[in-house]
């Protein structure tokens, strides 16, 4: 298996005529560390594709965790199961990264072309690559879909996410919106180190006000 990236994107949606479909959430820290979770999934029925996804080895936990083995991440849980209500395999990725930037130097994220750089005063900008997704023999482009999840610590200034949920952004393709190739976008700027959340200052002050109505009505009686 030479990248797990190019198997899960390119050589299963042209052996099968099933439907992979594949989640990636990230949540930076402020340094630019973080971590990431991934969930990748297919519904597999006939027997022949089962064993040609297993000799790949998307599904075997040893493979998996040599792919993702490097200096610049840490993998915290790797998990393989199956669900017989649907016939579908799964992959769920727990680890961490150094800077998101040393991902481009491992193997599974050596396409994506991560960067996070200064932008205005104040501001960061980044970006990921998701590169085209080759697909052939029937295969049908809408029913592989790709997620991207983003957390970042920080107000954001622009995006092109396609959907937010929360404070994260999500980028949800299928491989036919995807075409030539997709990037994501954003410009933020960070918290400050000691930037101090204005709830706190507001509950300070609540609790100063409550005190000195409690002093001043024991001083009363």
């Amino acid at each position: 298996m030479r990248k797990i990236s190019f198997i899960l994107l390119i050589v299963i949606p042209l052996i099968l005529s099933g439907c992979l479909n594949y989640t990636q959430e990230i949540s930076f820290n402020l340094d630019g560390s973080g971590s990431m979770k991934i969930h990748y999934w297919m519904k597999v029925s006939d027997p022949n594709n089962q064993l040609a996804v297993e000799q790949l080895g998307l599904f075997n936990k040893d493979s998996i965790t040599s792919q993702f083995t490097s200096p610049y991440m840490e993998i915290e849980e790797i998990e393989v199961y199956s669900d017989t209500l649907d016939s579908t395999s799964h992959v769920k990725i727990e680890l961490n990264f150094v800077h998101i930037d040393s991902l481009n130097l491992t193997s599974p994220f050596s396409d994506a072309n991560f960067s996070l750089k200064d932008g205005a005063e104040g501001q960061l900008i980044f970006s990921q690559f998701i590169a085209p997704i080759a697909t052939g023999f029937g295969f049908n482009g809408s029913e592989f879909m790709v997620k991207y999840i983003y957390e970042f610590p920080g107000e954001i200034i622009v995006h092109n996410a396609t959907n937010i949920d929360g404070k994260k952004l999500v980028w949800a393709y299928t491989v036919s919106e995807i075409g030539k190739g997709k990037t994501i976008s954003v410009t933020y700027r960070p918290y400050k180190l000691k930037e101090t959340p204005w709830w706190i200052y507001a509950l300070s002050m609540t609790v100063l006000v409550i005190v000195i109505i409690f002093l001043f009505r024991k001083r009363r009686k």
